[in-house]
């Protein structure tokens, strides 16, 4: 889509009510009109909230500026800090995300998170090592329990890890404990001089009955639901054909229309 396109559909999302927009990928900062996008966005009106989730190996050149266009929240994803490690999980450098995380914060990022999937007998041990760099760096770490969605099955049961015990050395260390209502009750620690998120996986009836999310794909599709695709709304097409914004609006209605819980009983 074209930084016009983007915008454009943001703003019928906007008039409909929505107020809180991210960007997401595959990687952002992939595009080299992404701070055009942002400040396209940025710009509308009773838009509240405007963030991206990154890999951030791109981000140590881009945070400042991005800034400055309106972005103002940032997660991304740290599985490791030990680079070995991190380059067999993503195939990219270490240094390049570490700095990424440092530019966010200097730019003034107001929350910079950290993702870290855990994987069981990779990256379990290294929590505490995360947390510390939390720590020092004046960021939120959330912790995520492999989600099943979107990975092989054998892939899942060598990899996959409950997080029942760091949930528990959580609440020990914790000073007050946070529930977000609207994120299927995911709980907050925040402990003395860190803040801790866990994320667990979201194929259940309590994320599907406060899910709010509306996503648009890449190809310009609004997708009600994360976990299917065979209720998708074009509205790419219908914008090339010359669709006015009335007609837009109703595509988004048609959409809401179609959301229907995809977890209805486990």
């Amino acid at each position: 889509m074209a930084v016009e396109e983007i915008v454009r559909i943001a703003k019928i999302a906007v008039s409909l009510g929505i107020t809180r927009i991210k960007l997401t990928g595959g990687e952002p900062l992939m595009r080299k009109d992404l701070c055009e996008i942002v400040k396209g966005i940025s710009a509308i009106p009773y838009v509240k909230d405007l963030s991206m989730t990154t890999n951030g190996t791109l981000l140590g050149f881009q945070a400042q500026e991005l800034f400055a266009c309106g972005l103002r929240r940032v997660n991304i994803s740290l599985p490791a800090l030990n680079a070995e490690t991190y380059s067999k999980l993503t195939e990219g450098r270490l240094e390049n995300a570490l700095d990424g995380v440092k530019a966010a914060v200097a730019a003034g990022f107001c929350p910079v998170k950290l993702n870290m999937v855990i994987l069981n007998s990779v990256n379990v041990e290294a929590v505490p090592e995360m947390m510390d760099f939390a720590r020092q760096t004046g960021t939120i770490l959330q912790l995520i329990e492999l989600d099943p969605v979107n990975v092989e099955d054998a892939y899942y049961r060598v990899y996959h890890k409950f997080l029942d015990e760091h949930e528990e050395m959580l609440r020990q260390k914790a000073v007050s404990v946070e529930t977000r209502r609207f994120m299927h009750n995911r709980r907050i620690y925040h402990l003395p001089d860190v803040t801790v998120e866990v994320v667990h996986p979201i194929e259940n009836r309590d994320f599907c009955l406060h899910c709010t999310r509306l996503r648009v794909t890449s190809d310009g599709k609004l997708k009600p639901c994360l976990m299917r695709n065979d209720n998708l709304v074009d509205l790419l097409t219908p914008m090339h054909r010359g669709a006015n914004d009335e007609e837009l609006k109703a595509l988004f209605t048609l959409a809401n229309q179609l959301r229907e819980p995809y977890n209805k009983s486990t």
